[in-house]
């Protein structure tokens, strides 16, 4: 269930697309923004490229197939149009709901268009908002823990640190799985996470990460990982969570605000921080010959400082232990109409639909996360948030299980193009019809190893399934 929020007031209509459907949800309230000429002329041609490809792409879409494939009535989108048009200032927010797609990044590129096609970018009090999760998810790639380091931050490691750093792209965490699959892959150091329990077609990941002579994990807490992500050997490290932590950190907040963070009593006696566990296998493995000074970087203000020279827009971490003052990230908030590409105008992208290539019968399925755990951790079979006590539970509407003649909490066999799942229970759920509801990283097994061509990002919410009840005596 969705509802959307223009300007100060709720919209009247709680829209629930198909699983997949938000891009044909989002095409067909452009599409209708054009009709009714509610588009901002001034801001498009001033600020923009791309707008006639777009809207030709719209001109090619019919609304029955933007109907079938969003599973919203045309007379419905019109109406959010309407208030869209109507609406001074909105504020566009996503979740991991339009990201985990293999068109993924079609479904931003959308909201983007939405946005651009009304001047709701570039300006206060309207813009683009992607939710984001905890410090890690934003604080990975402030580092430079990415496939390709960017050139701005590759020159200042060079010339602050002396090091010549390797010129060719790295891999991304499914390129790293496939080497690890194809056996051009030795060893894996994981900084906190469950990289097998996190991972897409789980009877892959866990062949994949066997394959692996050697696996270090850095853990606050036990995982799945720990016990089918071993490879030939392997060394679980327990370290201090950020709030056992002795010396204080720093977090990102989805705002892109950088604050710190005090630690406090630690659960375990003899547990050390990863910095420590980092530092001491710098110390170890380089020696004396090192260029970094790694016994410093025991120090969580000496390595704040280090990145504050290293990192473009983080110079106030130089001094965040002295004064204690929050800072926002610079260039992340856009409040001009200067964008960061390379002409400094936003982009509209050309719409294509993916299709909905459901047969005989099957539900699109998404996987999704419940109250009770933290990403790929349960720490509670309750679900509050859909009022179910257990997991293994299959949740569809109530029309679906009728038409599969089934009743509720019957047993029932799950199969996708990559696995299946036996016995768990069938539910209803205000889902709308033609699709399911699964829980994350249990349903991995029935999910597939592509990835968004762009995002690199699987497929978790986007998976064809078949339902059949069990045969039980």
């Amino acid at each position: 269930m969705r509802s959307l929020l223009f300007g100060s007031e709720i919209a009247s209509d709680y829209v629930q697309p198909h699983v997949g459907g938000d891009l044909a949800l989002l095409c067909g309230i452009a599409k209708e923004v054009l009709a009714r000429k509610g588009q901002d002329a001034q801001f498009i041609d001033s600020h923009t490229t791309g707008f006639d490809d777009f809207v030709q792409s719209l001109q090619q879409m019919t609304w029955q197939q933007i109907e079938a494939e969003s599973g919203v009535d045309q007379a419905t989108i019109v109406r959010l149009a309407e208030q869209y048009c109507s609406a001074r200032n909105v504020v566009i927010g996503w979740c991991m709901g339009i990201t985990h797609h293999l068109h993924g990044t079609r479904n931003v590129q959308a909201i983007a268009n939405l946005a651009m096609l009304r001047g709701m970018v570039g300006r206060e009090h309207a813009g683009l908002m992607p939710i984001r999760g905890h410090s890690n998810v934003q604080g990975l790639g402030t580092v430079g823990v990415t496939p390709g380091l960017k050139l701005q931050m590759l020159q200042r490691f060079e010339q602050r640190l002396g090091l010549q750093i390797p010129q060719g792209p790295g891999l991304d965490t499914m390129a790293c799985m496939d080497a690890a699959h194809a056996g051009r892959m030795d060893f894996a150091l994981c900084l906190g996470g469950n990289l097998y329990g996190s991972n897409p077609a789980a009877a892959r990941a866990y062949d994949a990460m066997s394959k692996l002579k050697s696996v270090v994990y850095l853990s606050t807490t036990l995982n799945t990982g720990h016990a089918w992500g071993t490879g030939q050997e392997c060394w679980i490290l327990p370290v201090l969570a950020r709030d056992e932590e002795s010396q204080t950190t720093t977090q990102e907040s989805m705002f892109s605000f950088v604050r710190l963070s005090s630690g406090g009593p630690s659960r375990h006696r003899n547990v050390r921080s990863e910095v420590a566990i980092l530092a001491s296998l710098g110390q170890r493995i380089f020696g004396q010959d090192s260029r970094i000074d790694w016994k410093q970087m025991e120090s969580h203000q000496a390595i704040r400082e280090l990145m504050a020279e290293l990192v473009p827009g983080y110079e106030d971490l130089k001094t965040i232990d002295r004064d204690r003052r929050e800072f926002h990230v610079p260039g992340r908030a856009i409040r001009e109409y200067q964008f960061p590409t390379a002409d400094g105008r936003a982009k509209f992208h050309a719409c294509e639909l993916p299709g909905r290539p459901l047969q005989n019968g099957q539900l699109q399925m998404m996987t999704l996360r419940s109250e009770g755990q933290f990403n790929s951790v349960v720490y509670d079979e309750e679900d509050i948030y859909r009022g179910q006590e257990r997991r293994d539970v299959i949740l569809m509407n109530a029309a679906d299980l009728q038409r599969l003649g089934l009743q509720e909490d019957q047993r029932v066999r799950i199969r996708s193009a990559h696995g299946e799942m036996r016995m768990l229970l069938a539910r209803s759920l205000d889902i709308r019809q033609g699709n399911a509801a699964m829980y994350y990283p249990e349903a991995n097994v029935l999910t597939g190893p592509e990835v968004d061509p762009l995002s690199k990002t699987p497929a978790f919410k986007s998976v064809p399934v078949t339902v059949q009840a069990e045969i039980t005596s």
